[in-house]
């Protein structure tokens, strides 16, 4: 038997003492033997799920094991429900014990739904991610849409006009690559002037079709990621710098980055090896991924370098420039939007078709892109709530106090490199 295995029996022998009495023992709990035995669960969980686990770089001796015994769900929940008692009121650093026990939360939630059980959408974001969107009704957004109203006026529904008006704005496939590679340099350099990251850290950028999302950063350890952008659909230059930020600096590339020297490699957390996609590290993840865009681009920053560096490559005039920003400005203000078509799709409460309106009605989607958005639903379900509540609450965690650039820096890579959880934010 390798350490692997001798390390489970260990740590099975103790989650057993646990069933005999009403609490952990109260002998040291190694946590080494801890996270073998949680990767070897989230492993076993992802052979049941594939989206479960979204990065893994830790033993691979653990990932065969998982291989080899095939876990049943009911099994991977019995041993996650021990390994969560075990560890209730262990001596271990507050931190480290609150985010494993909330993996260990979503995991069981994750096997709830894949035996079938449907649970609310707000009670199911809350279970895995530690937060429940606020609701907003149609008569929120109508007052934002009459502002868009007025300013894209012409022939047509206002969803025809805005899709009309962005077209202008589209890169052209065959200068693609040179808008995204300028945009995510320009990220790189300014990340790089407020974060040290680990030598030799770098992406490899893919341009792919068919998925249900428009950008992934698939992270390979040793600070190496592979991010894909999905080119289906029209693709609008503010979106270079958003999926640069976004993707890579100082958002996932950076995260993951930082996560694995601070936390896998300086601490020895070996937990941190394994990223589970529905777990909080998603909100966190998420919100400062596009929190990010603005730390990095702050004020006017973005506007400028967008037109006198992307605009050009992408051969696009920029004469109508303030009145897309002026856009944008406002369609971020209907983000909301889209967790209520998500909610209450995946409630029962809208059809698939209902809910693609609804996008198309309130957060001034194409047809194309509502259609590719509900397809994100059933995949991701109620996963929609950690890229716009996750900023929001991202955003005020690192600007309280009134804090300056430097302060926000700062607070933004301690957020990066600490067992942070949500409840953290708030």
């Amino acid at each position: 038997m390798n350490k692997t295995g001798i390390a489970r029996v260990l740590v099975l022998s103790v989650l057993a003492a646990c069933t005999a009495d009403t609490g952990a023992p109260e002998a040291t709990v190694d946590m080494d033997h801890v996270a073998h035995e949680y990767l070897f669960l989230e492993l076993s969980m992802a052979l049941h799920d594939e989206a479960h686990v979204d990065a893994y770089f830790g033993p691979e001796d653990i990932r065969s094991e998982a291989e080899s015994a095939k876990l049943s769900l009911a099994e991977i929940d019995r041993r996650a429900a021990l390994l969560a008692q075990l560890l209730a009121g262990a001596p271990v650093d507050p931190g480290r014990l609150a985010g494993l026990l909330q993996r260990l939360q979503a995991l069981r939630t994750r096997i709830r739904m894949n035996q079938g059980e449907t649970l609310p959408f707000d009670e199911e974001s809350m279970l895995l991610f530690g937060a429940a969107a606020p609701d907003h009704d149609a008569a929120h957004f109508a007052a934002i849409l009459t502002e868009i109203d007025a300013l894209v006026p012409g022939e047509g529904s206002l969803p025809e006009r805005v899709d009309r008006f962005r077209s202008s704005f589209d890169i052209p496939a065959e200068r693609l690559a040179a808008v995204f590679d300028a945009a995510i340099a320009e990220c790189r350099k300014r990340t790089l002037e407020r974060i040290e990251l680990p030598p030799g850290e770098s992406f490899t950028l893919e341009y792919v079709r068919d998925k249900p999302w428009s950008g992934y950063n698939w992270y390979k350890g040793n600070s190496q990621s592979l991010i894909q952008i999905n080119t289906d659909l029209p693709t609008y230059i503010n979106r270079a710098v958003d999926l640069g930020c976004h993707e890579g600096y100082p958002g996932h590339h950076t995260y993951n980055a930082l996560i694995e020297k601070n936390l896998v490699i300086g601490k020895g957390w070996l937990e941190y090896s394994l990223y589970p996609l529905f777990s909080a590290q998603s909100l966190i993840a998420e919100g400062s991924g596009n929190y990010g865009i603005d730390l990095a681009f702050p004020g006017v920053e973005r506007i400028e370098f967008e037109k006198s560096v992307l605009f050009p490559l992408a051969g696009l005039d920029p004469s109508e420039a303030g009145r897309y920003y002026e856009l944008l400005a406002l369609l971020a203000r209907l983000d909301y939007a889209g967790n209520e078509a998500a909610r209450d799709y995946l409630n029962g409460d809208m059809t698939r078709e209902q809910a693609a309106q609804w996008l198309v009605d309130y957060q001034l989607s194409s047809p194309e892109r509502a259609s590719q958005r509900t397809r994100f639903f059933d995949t991701y379900r109620s996963y929609v709530i950690n890229y716009n509540l996750g900023k929001d609450m991202v955003k005020q965690y690192i600007e309280r106090d009134g804090a300056n650039q430097d302060q926000r820096w700062e607070r933004f890579e301690h957020l990066l490199s600490s067992p942070m959880a949500t409840a953290d934010l708030q």
